[in-house]
């Protein structure tokens, strides 16, 4: 048998083939374009090769060998990735099997082994022997066969001119012998790429940016089973920042660009300034690309000059929305976005909002908003956005009805990556119809809220913590009464395995009002539950506090709780079971002798760029007269 033996200096990397186009004979059921059941259908048309192959592939791995090395070795594999595609003619199949020799070799290395034994045989003949020019049968058989060898040790791990302790705890990096990179360890290909990496990221961090790896050199001790490496870095001279050059700016005001990045000449250099000046470009929403350039030395006068290419998105947007629930009914949501108003990203939105048809044909149920937003970034820092917003709106729920208007003024400050601070000024005068009858409300206040969003992700989360606090002090004129609002939320993500299939995720969420009554407070100050984001089966706002007579009205304390599983099923999609819990209270303590409500269900999601595609079913276990059997709930997003 011909064989390819590994050599730890011939690694090197091979760029992969792009394919695509199946052929599949069996029957099937596919939709939205995923295979759910047997092989799909698709016509030879639709592969974008004129000379189509295919083949079956077989893979052999010593049985000695660790399983994880197998698994190394198919996710390394095109042939074995790919075998269910056809390639593009002779020619691609012969490509993509000597490709593999090399990236079957790099998968053995990053597990440690530097001995093994590769085989490839296209129809019986070792595939490092093909021409590219071989003629193929129309369906191949391709055996893999990899002999992995033994594992190899750090014999020595040593690094030359190695950074100094960084006495700025933002400064320090991770340690390579904590990742693997230390005398005795697994001796990884990754590894000293990564070990190289975090060396070179040391001096960058005490504001050496030409920092490079001067010499890198590997030698494997066959016998021993061991590979000495040693690594010689060059720290190049310390910097701090020159000039700023902004490129690419067509309707943005340069200079503020420059602002926004937070960076100054004359400021020692950091990569970390760099990663947060992005961000902060990215809040901005005016770039459909950015990228800070570093010169390749620095200036005689110990300056780095930096140079910011962009390039700027279409400066308005239309969106639309809906949503849809068997109890809440239909709703359709649009907005209007000026991205760049006057040169500094000022963004300009209206919103409006239509919702409650289907769950009944009256008008006068209907639900009805219209808004416009301001937003001016960079007003007393990069980091603080100030916002003006007014809006008009038409509200129906179970236990009031509302026409009013408002304006508020909010500053907002992100103070890290997970952590923003707003406040501001707020009035607002509402026209209400509920138990106690016909009256109006004018209050004026102040608003203050901290969010902290460690989450993964924001569209699909699979762990983190998310928390938010917000507190409203306010006074109403109409009775002349002082009280304050509070509300705070936790949500928690856990994943079960390592590939996140299966999630649980968990919310609580708490309110109180304190300092006035509920009859003198405005109906839309106090507390409901229901819905679709609260408790699942029961309708939108409908849960309240009941007085002697049976009505129903908001409340002054209000407690949430909801527990998801949540596990993908096959490709895009996936199912969750639910169980959510409320209850609304007339004190502004939370009294659990009140009625709780609970809701429980399950749903189905199909997973997109844009987030899940939700639809959910639920049942309220303990409805009242007027509550529904079920509630079924459709949109675009997690429930939380």
């Amino acid at each position: 048998m011909q064989v390819y033996k590994s050599s730890f200096l011939a690694l090197a990397a091979l760029a992969s083939l792009t394919v695509s186009g199946t052929v599949q004979r069996a029957e099937a059921l596919e939709l939205f374009g995923k295979c759910l059941i047997g092989t799909c259908e698709k016509d030879e048309g639709q592969t974008n090769f004129i000379d189509p192959r295919i083949y079956q592939v077989e893979l052999e791995v010593d049985p000695s060998a660790p399983e994880a090395i197998g698994e190394a070795i198919k996710a390394a594999s095109e042939l074995w990735r790919g075998r269910e595609e056809a390639v593009a003619g002779s020619a691609g199949l012969v490509a993509r099997s000597k490709g593999d020799y090399r990236r079957i070799l790099a998968a053995l290395y990053n597990t440690g082994r530097y001995a093994g034994q590769i085989s490839i045989r296209v129809n019986g003949s070792e595939a490092a022997e093909l021409t590219a020019g071989q003629e193929m049968p129309y369906e191949s058989k391709v055996t893999i066969n990899v002999s992995p060898g033994q594992r190899y040790l750090f014999g020595r791990a040593l690094v030359i001119n190695q950074a100094p302790a960084a006495f700025n705890e933002d400064d320090r990096v991770e340690l390579p012998e904590d990742n693997g990179f230390a005398t005795g360890e697994t001796a990884r290909a990754d590894v000293v790429r990564k070990a190289a990496a975090l060396f070179r990221e040391a001096w960058r961090q005490q504001g050496h940016p030409t920092a490079r790896i001067l010499s890198k050199t590997a030698t494997a001790n066959h016998p021993a089973n061991q590979l000495n490496v040693a690594l010689e870095l060059d720290p190049g001279p310390k910097a701090v920042y020159g000039d700023l050059v902004v490129n690419g700016v067509q309707d943005m005001d340069p200079a503020f660009v420059a602002y926004m990045t937070g960076i100054k000449p004359g400021q020692e250099y950091d990569p970390d300034d760099l990663k947060r000046a992005h961000k902060r470009l990215d809040r901005l929403g005016v770039f459909s690309s950015r990228k800070i350039q570093e010169a390749e030395q620095v200036g005689a006068n110990g300056m780095l000059p930096l140079t910011l290419m962009v390039q700027e998105k279409k400066q308005r947007r239309l969106g639309l929305g809906a949503t849809l629930s068997t109890v809440d009914g239909a709703g359709l949501e649009a907005y209007w976005l000026h991205r760049n108003l006057m040169g500094k990203a000022e963004q300009l939105r209206f919103d409006a909002k239509f919702g409650g048809f289907g769950a009944s044909v009256d008008p006068d149920q209907f639900d009805y908003s219209l808004g416009v937003t301001l937003t001016q970034p960079g007003v007393f820092s990069p980091d603080t956005d100030l916002t003006w917003n007014a809006y008009g709106k038409r509200e129906y729920n179970e236990t009031f009805i509302e026409k009013g208007a408002g304006a508020s003024a909010t500053v907002t400050h992100f103070l890290s990556d997970k952590t923003v601070l707003s406040g501001g000024v707020f009035t607002q005068f509402g026209k209400f119809q509920d138990i106690f009858g016909t009256r109006q409300f004018i209050t004026a206040g102040l608003h203050g809220n901290v969010l902290y969003d460690g989450r993964d992700s924001k569209v699909e989360p699979t762990s983190g913590v998310y928390a938010a606090l917000d507190v409203k002090p306010f006074y109403e004129f109409e009775v002349a009464q002082p009280a304050a609002r509070v509300e705070a939320e936790a949500r928690t993500y856990l994943a079960v395995d390592e590939e996140a299939r299966t999630v649980l995720a968990g919310r609580v969420k708490v309110g109180s009002l304190v300092g006035a009554g509920i009859s003198q407070s405005p109906p839309s100050f106090l507390f409901n539950a229901g819905g679709g984001s609260s408790v699942r089966g029961f309708e939108y706002k409908g849960i309240g506090v009941t007085n002697a007579l049976g009505q129903e009205s908001g409340g002054k304390s209000l407690f949430e709780a909801s527990l998801e599983l949540r596990q993908r099923v096959y490709g895009n999609f996936g199912v969750v079971a639910f169980a959510d819990a409320g209850t609304v209270g007339s004190n502004s303590l939370i009294e659990f002798s009140e009625d709780v409500k609970i809701g429980v269900g399950g749903g189905i999601r199909y997973y997109t760029g844009l987030g899940p595609i939700r639809v959910d079913v639920a049942f309220p276990l303990n409805k009242t007269r007027g509550d529904s059997d079920f509630a079924l709930y459709a949109g675009i997003g997690q429930a939380f």
